[in-house]
């Protein structure tokens, strides 16, 4: 009769190895969806954070320090936003000194519309005021709206396309 009980001791350890199993794999599976989701998300928040901290870069040009503002500029973009911004930096430099331009630019928003893999969609909202030194004419306030192709190149997301929208 003892090898009688032993057999349903068996079968319980058994089904309490298995189910553990289970749970053991299922903990592991969530907490791999986790990490996944973590790093989507900080691609999200990364994508958002080149797209504003670029338009930034494009508004904030001191006469002062331009040579330093363009070299943010490239360097916050990459492809063919960065060779069109290398192409101009020549002409912006000089234009920006001639006319002693200071520009103080305000992000206001940026919003994901689309991500896919290494590339994202953002729209961005920032207004700048512009005045030139020794000018008595009145600063300008501007406001701009960029839809802006934002793409992870070694690890790091830069602005690939920035275009203007009304």
């Amino acid at each position: 009769m003892a090898g009688f009980g032993a057999r349903p001791a068996r079968i319980l350890i058994a089904a309490l190895s298995g189910v553990l199993a289970v749970l053991v794999g299922s903990g592991v599976w969530i907490a791999a969806q986790a990490r996944e989701e973590q790093g989507r998300a900080g691609d999200r928040r990364a994508a958002l954070r080149a797209a504003g901290a670029h338009a930034k870069n494009l508004i904030s040009l001191d006469y002062k320090t331009v040579d330093a503002d363009v070299k943010r500029i490239i360097e916050s973009s990459t492809g063919e936003a960065r060779k069109e911004y290398e192409a101009t930096a020549a002409k912006l430099k000089s234009t920006t000194v001639e006319n002693k331009v200071v520009q103080h630019g305000v992000l206001r928003a940026t919003g994901l519309v689309s991500m896919t893999g290494t590339t994202a969609k953002v729209l961005v909202v920032a207004d700048v005021e512009i005045r030139w030194d020794g000018s008595k004419s009145p600063p300008q306030e501007r406001y701009y709206r960029w839809s802006m192709e934002v793409t992870k190149a070694g690890g790091v997301w830069l602005v690939s396309k920035a275009v203007q929208v009304k």
